[in-house]
């Protein structure tokens, strides 16, 4: 018979939202060798927590040092070599994709994983990632980055839907970060890393310490102090170099700084988690977190000899304003030369020394790009009681009641920018304005065991979830969405030319949605050797209605080594408030490889509903797994099949044209002023697709060489095709974006040997082939070829508590593809970057750092 945890501790954890026995490993390698700790996990499951092997779903579970074997202090980077369907890449400058990294678990969209803090929901960001390309188009997921690895006793990623008994969001699965809850001891850290080019030096400084509350409690506090350098690897653009060799000697290099890393300034978080025995078999806990950053990146370069409305009046002459009230100012005309610098023709100095004319030349001679910042605040706080009923109807039951507040902001500054409608008036830093995402949710759950007859007791679990989500937008300073005087001289309306309309008191307002879900799940072993599961979610929305699913799932033993297990399921996932309410303007490229402003638009808009836009619908997915499990001595392998078929996905829509013949229409519907916006987006429940993969994780570890190996496989196969899509809101590109700008094929491959005074790991990561896409798919796209990585890092143990470590990511400096071969000769370098935007590794290169860690 199998050994099974049922112990009354662990079934007073068991309730959701508890933490779970950790797998990390702490101390020297000498200590390591005497511990043997079971990995022990709680998410999926409301039964006893259970090992890893035990589980009918795909769990894996990373202790908290093996993410900090990392050269990244982000969280998004740690989890990419050790969960083998989770993906996340160097993001180029791109909006506020750039900010809040957007992720994939499985090919779905960063908002179809739930994310989870000790068992309890994680509040959404704030960013939506308005230009997140292919699969994360429009998503608005979690911030996983603000979580420090030196906060966290260990990560379970369940890899199956589970929206049956967690909620919307879990079409692909859930991970659940899991606190430290030490009553002692502590380790501070510090980190110095930069990429072998000499820039994004980055400087970390983390700390963990535990504390005792009274004699039955703990207080665990941690920190994490990042400090990050901007990174470019972008080249002299076309138009840079064309207004080079005009003569303008104003322009910087490269002008185009989109290709790179953001800076990071003053990224402080802090993470608490608080327990306390009340005796009799209760528990109050407590954790949260305050966090704060920072970030600026750049933009596209906006020439001075062809930047229409800013610069160039599109008829090959420079955009003169009349600035007299009469249009008295005798400003004349300044056609563009066919060759030499307009800046020293007669006719521009004329303009120049003439009070009642203005070109944006006499603030930008050489052109200009702007700089995107934001000031990312995420804070939460969850609060709660667990432990066990005495006497009455629901004697020996076991509760857990929590109420949770989650809140992220981001507040938007735009730099080295105009509002070219306010002419020599204009500002050139802003503050567009900001959205904040605010969540708070009450949970009521109880566990019981049943007896029905069986060799052992039925885990009956059941509860009661109430939600309230919230998106608002606060506007910007008035300069940066206001229409000025010189608008009716062609001059661009707000800040939009700049590349981030400011949002203007039209679009602010505070959306909000309310829930609230009832669920049983249950658990039995039918047989010693056969174990079902079964669970059962109705859910009503305040929004578009109800809405219900079920899970089943099995384990079957076919020896103490060899396991089966499998999994069907319903799910959905609810559009967020903010992609049902969200504006937005952004700058993205048009086909013939010009910058245009693209606003974003709700559903109920009229700007949305004139090019076809109905509102929106939650997505719904069926899925079904199957795999084994296979455990013998220091052996360990599991291996799953899924398949995930998802309808009426939420998506960005594709681009529509807004000409000057729509602008009286739109006027007639109460669009003002239409004629800024070159092109219309709105989110819009688009296409179909079914998703399958293969997982296969595998450990082995011996003695060798005089001390202890360890061999670790982490391999996924994953494949999307679109079923079905509204060819009037979808193009073919984004189809094939969808279905191949991911390597069907990823892997990883890890050897790590340790001896009383050191240790070493080397990892190599494979990527599969993949379609490879520039500047939103139109600065060219073919097929990329696979590629391998290779990490290292050695350690020394100077004392029992003190370790140093020094170590590479991307060792060999291998580059990513890049967009051809011949770069110069293609009409797509004007976009400045010579590296394909979906690489699936750094395209920055590689990476040293070094790192000192100290336990007490």
């Amino acid at each position: 018979m199998k050994l099974r945890v049922s112990t009354l501790a662990f079934s007073i954890a068991a309730a959701l939202g508890s933490t779970s026995t950790s797998a990390e490993e702490t101390g020297t390698p000498a200590e390591q060798k005497t511990e043997k700790i079971e990995q022990i996990v709680v998410v999926g499951s409301r039964a006893a927590p259970r090992s890893v092997a035990d589980s009918p779903v795909p769990v894996d579970l990373i202790g908290g040092d093996e993410l900090s074997k990392s050269g990244s202090s982000d969280m998004l980077d740690q989890l990419v070599s050790v969960v083998p369907s989770f993906n996340v890449r160097s993001q180029p400058i791109s909006d506020a994709a750039t900010f809040i990294r957007p992720v994939n678990l499985r090919g779905l969209p960063s908002d179809s994983t739930l994310i989870l803090v000790n068992g309890k929901r994680r509040h959404r960001a704030a960013v939506i990632s308005f230009t997140g390309g292919g699969i994360n188009d429009g998503s608005q997921g979690p911030d996983i980055s603000v979580i420090p690895s030196i906060a966290l006793k260990q990560v379970e990623v369940l890899r199956d839907g589970a929206a049956a008994q967690y909620g919307s969001d879990a079409i692909a699965g859930v991970m659940n970060f899991v606190l430290k809850d030490d009553s002692s001891g502590g380790s501070i850290e510090a980190k110095y890393g930069e990429y072998y080019e000499g820039d994004g030096g980055a400087t970390t400084v983390a700390g963990n310490v535990g504390m005792p509350l009274t004699n039955d409690g703990f207080v665990n506090l941690s920190f994490q102090i990042k400090n990050v350098d901007d990174t470019s690897r972008s080249v002299q653009s076309q138009d840079g170099l064309d207004a080079i060799a005009t003569g303008n000697t104003h322009v910087q290099q490269p002008a185009t700084i989109i290709w790179g890393n953001p800076e990071i300034k003053d990224d402080i978080t802090l993470f608490g988690n608080v327990g306390l025995d009340l005796g009799n078999g209760k528990e109050f806990y407590m954790f949260g977190n305050y966090s704060d950053r920072a970030v600026n990146g750049g933009y596209y370069y906006r020439s001075p000899i062809n930047k229409d409305g800013v610069f160039t009046n599109g008829n090959d002459e420079l955009l003169i304003a009349d600035l007299t009230s009469d249009m008295s100012g005798n400003c004349p005309v300044v056609p563009l030369p066919s060759s030499g610098n307009v800046l020293e023709t007669p006719a521009y100095l004329q303009v120049a020394s003439n009070p009642n004319c203005f070109s944006f030349h006499e603030i930008y001679p050489g052109g200009y790009t702007p700089t995107l910042g934001g000031d990312i605040n995420d804070t939460s706080l969850v609060i709660g009681t667990k432990g066990e009923i005495k006497g009455g109807f629901f004697d020996e039951a076991f509760y857990d009641i929590s109420g949770s507040y989650g809140r992220s902001k981001a507040n938007f500054m735009l730099s080295n920018a105009i509002n070219p409608s306010l002419g020599p008036d204009t500002p050139t830093s802003f503050n567009v304005g900001s959205y904040t995402q605010l969540e708070k949710a009450f949970n009521a759950d109880l566990v019981q065991l049943v007896d029905i007859g069986l060799e052992e007791e039925m885990n009956l679990a059941f509860g009661v979830e109430w939600r309230e989500d919230s998106f608002e937008i606060t506007p910007g300073q008035k300069e940066s969405w206001q229409s000025g005087s010189l608008a009716s001289q062609g001059f661009g309306i707000t800040t939009a030319p700049s590349g981030f309309a400011g949002f203007s008191p039209e679009s602010q307002g505070i959306f909000s949605r309310r829930s609230i879900a009832l669920f049983v799940d249950t658990e039995v072993y039918l047989t010693d050797d056969f174990m079902l599961g079964a669970a059962v979610r109705y859910e009503d929305y305040s929004t578009f209605g109800s809405t219900t699913n079920f899970k089943l799932s099995g384990l079957y033993s076919l020896s103490d080594e060899l396991s089966l297990r499998g999994s069907m399921s319903t799910g959905f996932r609810a559009p967020t408030v903010g992609q049902a309410n969200v504006i937005n303007t952004t700058t993205t490229t048009d086909s013939s490889g010009n910058l245009t402003s693209a606003g974003l638009f709700p559903a109920s808009n009229p700007l949305s509903k004139y090019f076809g836009a109905k509102e929106l619908v939650p997505e719904d997915s069926q899925s079904y797994a199957f795999g084994l499990v296979y455990v013998s001595g220091d052996f360990f392998l599991t291996a799953d099949y899924y398949n995930i078929e998802v309808t009426d996905r939420v998506t960005q829509s594709s681009s529509f044209t807004v000409d000057t013949d729509d602008y009286d229409a739109l006027r007639d519907l109460g669009v003002n002023n239409p004629e800024q916006y070159s092109q219309v987006r709105y989110f819009s429940n688009d296409f179909d697709t079914t998703t399958q993969g293969i997982d296969l994780v595998a450990n082995y570890s011996l003695e060798f060489l005089e001390g202890d190996t360890k061999f670790s496989l982490a391999y996924n196969w994953n494949d999307t095709k679109v079923d079905k899509f509204n060819s009037d809101t979808t193009n073919e590109l984004k189809i094939r974006r969808l279905e191949d700008e991911m390597p069907h094929h990823k892997g990883t491959f890890t050897v790590a040997q340790t001896w009383d005074k050191v240790s070493m790991f080397v990892r190599a990561n494979v990527y599969g082939s993949f379609y490879a896409v520039h500047a939103d798919g139109w600065g060219g796209r073919r097929e990329a070829d696979a590629s391998v990585t290779l990490d290292a890092e050695l350690s020394y143990f100077v004392t029992d508590a003190l370790s140093l470590s020094i170590g590479a990511s991307n060792l060999f400096d291998n580059e990513p593809e890049k967009v051809d071969g011949n770069f110069e000769d293609y009409w797509w370098k004007n976009y400045g970057g010579k590296y394909f935007e979906n690489s699936p590794f750094d395209f920055n290169g590689g990476y040293y750092y070094v790192k000192a860690s100290y336990n007490f």
